[in-house]
């Protein structure tokens, strides 16, 4: 994954309302009107937030009739998911050196 996808798809997860979007989204296709519902915000506030989803590809928005209904697009979480695993080696070595040295100072103590 390129470092602009991985911005673009962290940038767009930065934000709770998008968050939340996608969270619906992974439920199945639904509408601008649909995924509105539950927000407290206007119609052009939900597309705009949309857009900063389609833009970072973890959306696409399809055409039908008056309709453009929204999926989401599992490909750029894979890819974040991936990049933040390949950290987890990084964590566990840090948690097992500080379990390490609490042993230590434990033992020191007894």
């Amino acid at each position: 994954m390129s470092t602009d996808v991985l911005s673009r798809t962290l940038s767009a997860l930065a934000d709770p309302t998008r968050r939340a979007i996608l969270l619906r989204l992974k439920r199945g296709r639904a509408t601008v009107t649909e995924i509105a519902e539950p927000f407290d915000l206007s119609l052009p506030a939900i597309s705009k937030h949309l857009k900063v989803l389609e833009r970072a590809g973890l959306i696409e928005r399809g055409r039908e009739a008056q309709w453009r209904p929204c999926t989401i697009r599992a490909e750029p979480l894979r890819e974040a998911s991936e990049w933040i695993e390949s950290y987890r080696e990084l964590w566990e070595r840090n948690f097992r050196r500080l379990d390490d040295l609490l042993d230590t100072m434990q033992a020191e103590e007894n």
